[in-house]
């Protein structure tokens, strides 16, 4: 039997282990709610906690067979909104939520506020202490949503503040900055890997309007996303080696490496670590001066058209 074979074989015993603990789940979450927490009297005599089923069928807007079908694991499809109507009865917390419809086999609706998560102060404090390895915090659109000194440093043009001019978003600076003041040296490397992780993002956002706008304005900036987005490619993201060129100090060689927040689940921790010696000589020097080593460039032919897109995507993204 081949691997595939073999994970084809596996796939309906897993439905069946999913569905068993969606049931499990379901009793245990019934049990822990009281009557009079859902405006219910409580009654004299219930052989067991929490409520019955036909109560949370009631109180669902569910038939009580098929609920009872649900809780028993029977091989039955519920939809989104069936899933959101029995979470709001048995009082699910946002986690508990999750839960219930990864279970179910159901795609959980992403929140309005998934690409821009509540940070908490913590999260800057921490930003602040790799000083002086450039960090930030960006969301799987690349939006740049927190950034500590070294990274500011490292990449002036994407950490603007609103109303500059310039997105903070790193991968519409990868495409649409002009060779003579563009950070990234190893972009035909990383630009098709980057433009990969981004699909494999999407798939999570397909019709979502801010994630269309995104892709369909990027790919009129820049021919060489267009180009890319069109392959279909589709990567994870893994540590990578990332060379930037500052005006001030020359080329340095970094290790990328990305850690997740499973606190904002679409948001991660980005950290360049410097490859040798020489890479952090120059990385501390431009930390430690970041004013005076920053050379302003100039390129007139070629930046007007790629900067009025940056500026609709500072826009979008800010």
């Amino acid at each position: 039997m081949t691997v595939l074979d073999s994970e084809t074989a596996a796939a309906p015993h897993r439905k069946d282990l999913r569905r068993e603990e969606l049931a499990k789940f379901l009793r245990a979450c019934r049990a822990r709610v009281h009557p009079e927490d859902v405006g219910l009297p409580p009654g004299l005599r219930r052989r067991t906690p929490g409520l019955r089923r036909e109560e949370v069928a009631q109180l669902a807007g569910l038939g009580v067979t098929w609920y009872t079908w649900l809780e028993q694991g029977r091989p039955i499809n519920a939809s989104e909104q069936v899933l959101e109507a029995v979470a709001r009865t048995l009082r699910l917390d946002a986690a508990e939520r999750e839960h219930l419809f990864r279970l179910a086999g159901v795609r959980l609706p992403s929140p309005a506020d998934t690409d821009h998560p509540e940070l908490d102060g913590a999260t800057q404090t921490i930003l602040d202490q790799l000083d002086p390895l450039p960090a930030a915090i960006c969301n799987t659109r690349f939006d740049v949503l927190r950034h500590n000194a070294a990274y500011r440093a490292l990449f002036p043009r994407a950490t603007g503040p609103a109303g500059s001019g310039e997105p903070r978003n790193s991968m519409w600076c990868a495409f649409t900055m002009p060779d003579c003041c563009n950070p990234f040296v190893n972009r035909e490397e990383e630009l098709p890997r980057m433009v990969g992780v981004l699909r494999a993002a999407y798939g999570r956002h397909v019709g979502e309007p801010a994630w269309e706008s995104y892709v369909r304005d990027l790919s009129a900036a820049s021919d060489r996303f267009r180009e890319l987005w069109a392959r279909q490619e589709v990567a994870p993201p893994r540590t990578s080696r990332k060379v930037f060129r500052h005006t001030g100090v020359g080329v340095m060689h970094f290790q990328a490496s990305y850690l997740t927040i499973p606190a904002a689940p679409e948001a991660y921790l980005v950290v360049y670590t410097p490859e040798g010696p020489e890479d952090r000589l120059r990385l501390e020097r431009m930390v430690a001066e970041p004013a005076g080593v920053f050379a302003e460039c100039t390129h007139a032919a070629g930046r007007a058209p790629e900067m009025r897109s940056g500026a609709k995507a500072e826009h979008r993204t800010g």
